[in-house]
């Protein structure tokens, strides 16, 4: 009864983060300065380098694409990895097409 009791508790224990991570990813095509501010190594300047990046660019289409920006090395990139999320392809052809809008 004990090892069942055990089994069950890790098993809600991975259910639990596996809904906090997938609840609390943060959109890089949409986050704000202060939505990136929370990601881990992410201050002020880098959040800011991430919005210019986006605005430049348009949406990324690739997490790898953080490692052009100044500040972002592989280290940081894979803590930041699981924390985020690039949206839906939908709401990637609407970012893309609100930064055509406005250039």
């Amino acid at each position: 009864m004990e090892k069942l009791r055990g089994m069950l508790l890790v098993g809600l224990f991975c259910l639990f983060l596996t809904v906090s991570a997938l609840a609390g990813q943060i959109n890089l095509n949409t986050a704000t300065k202060e939505e990136l501010q929370n990601l881990p190594g992410v201050g002020s300047a880098i959040a800011e380098r991430i919005i210019s990046y986006r605005t430049n660019h348009g949406p990324f289409k690739s997490l790898d694409e953080l490692l052009e920006i100044k500040g972002i090395g592989q280290r940081k990139l894979e803590k930041i990895k699981p924390l985020v999320t690039l949206g839906s392809p939908q709401e990637q052809k609407a970012s893309s097409k609100n930064t055509t809008a406005k250039n």
